[in-house]
């Protein structure tokens, strides 16, 4: 039987982003909307709306419109929220970047999604103008957030006296297409419309008490779905202010924390070993933080209960997706008894099954199952890409999620396995089969395969099995890892290295995945 949020269903209204989180800000207008944390530059929800009036007004004028998608590359800065609303203002569609992709990543993005334009800072640059032309986008189709020579800046976006054009996108329209590799393969774009990140945001706001008082910490990326979200819409739907962080840094981060007083702090998991552990934490003031978020990747209940010890503060977790636009589960901040191991309710509005992965039956409550989601929140597919949306997406609307789950009779879940072959680090994505793909071009290397192993701190990274071509006796596991290191972005390296005769594999030639697990299991 399907379990059903035991939440009742949240209205969602049929509305673009844009109206949904911009109009009457009342008291707070001239309040800060977001607060760059590192030099305190403020950004009230009247000037905000005002910049993002302005973003779509000269986005039009460059004949940006209904159909086109943006990109953005850059970290967390007040300017991102809006330079992201203003993309959607001007009725086009964002894409979101990770800030450390390599060259090549950015313009397989830019490609594939068709992007004609990208917003980055002058420190990315290099990267983004080899991106643009391995796209075959002109070195002009970029605009830099700060200043650069040569370079169409942002400052010169908002001089326009241009009016914006008519809002002509509405609920049904793409919005976002971040992208993700979803269970398996390259990253793929995701269809996400509006309507699936305002109903989101409804469902998120039942779960939590963030209101117009509330300080949200964001330095977790808002190219992130999770950051783009849960911090930066979600912090703009309640009125709150959202304190921005460009990366993460413990000394930086404890300051900003303290000085500003922030409450509600989101992280992902690696962030709250050093909140546990630490001893340079004791030499702040943290008692302002009332809730610790973790998200992107599953937290250990006895490293969340030490944070949580040590900071005097609640601690809760969720699960979620980019392709749910991110959340489907978590915590209530009323409901600190529940199994900080789980992953909560069911957000309003979702239904979910347990499928046997084997059997293809489903199950109930004690029993083990892939976790189907269905809400709407639920992406429409993946861009250009059927066969990986027909695989994902079933004909009653449910997104088959790669994860196995368990659910109690009171419609908590847990995630306990993982069907899918994606690797969480840190709580990004890191495909195996791209890592394949690019080990496989070594001179070296007559075979490889890739899967998640966990390092001395419980984090999941990924390793190499590797099989050498007879010429290359003497590849050493350091040049492995260089190898990738030097064509990828940081997050996705190879962490250990494996020497083996022969990858296992199928009949058919697919890799036997489990079975390298289960010699990693023997071997640990």
């Amino acid at each position: 039987m399907p379990v059903s949020s035991p939440y009742p269903d949240v209205e969602i209204p049929e509305v673009s982003l844009f109206d949904f989180l911009f109009g009457d800000f009342g008291d707070r207008a001239d309040e800060p909307a977001f607060l760059d944390g590192g030099s305190g530059t403020a950004i009230t929800f009247r000037e905000l709306e005002g910049m993002v009036l302005k973003i779509a007004a000269a986005l039009a004028e460059r004949g940006i419109g209904a159909g086109d998608v943006v990109g953005i590359l850059s970290p967390n800065t007040p300017y991102y929220a809006a330079v992201f609303h203003g993309i959607l203002r001007a009725n086009a569609t964002v894409t979101s970047a990770n800030s450390l992709y390599t060259a090549g990543e950015l313009a397989h993005q830019l490609t594939d999604s068709g992007a004609k334009l990208l917003f980055t800072i002058s420190p990315f640059l290099d990267t983004a103008r080899t991106a643009l032309a391995e796209a075959g986008l002109p070195d002009g189709a970029l605009v830099v957030l700060d200043t650069a020579d040569g370079v169409t800046s942002l400052a010169e976006l908002l001089a326009t006296t241009a009016e914006p054009p008519a809002q002509i996108v509405g609920a049904g329209d793409t919005a976002v297409l971040p992208y993700s590799s979803g269970t398996t393969g390259r990253a793929k774009g995701v269809i996400l419309t509006h309507r699936n990140l305002v109903a989101n945001l409804q469902q998120i706001a039942v779960m939590g008490n963030v209101t117009s008082a509330t300080k949200i910490l964001a330095v977790l990326p808002f190219f992130h779905i999770y950051g783009m979200t849960v911090m930066m819409n979600q912090g703009l739907h309640a009125r709150a202010t959202v304190v921005t962080m460009p990366k993460f840094d413990l000394v930086e981060f404890l300051r900003i924390v303290s000085e500003y007083r922030v409450d509600r702090v989101y992280i992902a998991p690696p962030v709250a070993v050093a909140l546990a552990k630490h001893p340079i934490v004791d030499q702040y003031d943290l008692s302002c933080v009332d809730i610790v978020f973790s998200g992107a990747a599953p937290l250990d209940a006895e490293l969340g209960h030490a944070m949580g010890k040590r900071l005097n503060c609640t601690v809760l977790q969720g699960y979620g997706m980019t392709e749910l636009s991110p959340v489907s589960h978590c915590m209530p901040d009323d409901r600190p008894d529940i199994d900080l191991s789980s992953s909560g309710f069911a957000l309003p509005n979702i239904t979910c099954k347990l499928v046997d992965p084997e059997t293809g039956q489903e199950v109930g409550p004690g029993g083990r199952g892939e976790l189907w989601v269905k809400g709407p929140n639920v992406m429409s597919g993946y861009l250009n890409n059927p066969e990986a949306t027909a695989i994902t997406l079933d004909d009653e609307g449910y997104l088959h999620t790669g994860d196995v789950a368990e659910v109690t009779d009171e419609g908590v879940f847990s995630i306990v396995d993982r069907v899918k072959e994606l690797i969480k680090y840190k709580g990004y994505q890191v495909p195996p089969a791209e890592l394949e793909a690019l080990l496989l071009t070594h001179e070296k290397v007559a075979d490889v395969a890739v899967i998640g192993v966990k390092d001395a701190e419980g984090e999941e990274v990924p390793k190499a099995f590797v099989v050498k071509q007879e010429s290359g006796a003497d590849l050493t596991e350091d040049e492995v890892m260089a190898f990738v290191a030097e064509r990828i972005a940081p997050h996705k390296k190879i962490r250990v290295v494996e020497f083996i005769d022969q990858i296992p594999k199928s009949a058919s030639g697919k890799i036997l995945r489990k079975d390298l697990r289960a010699r990693e299991a023997a071997a640990s």
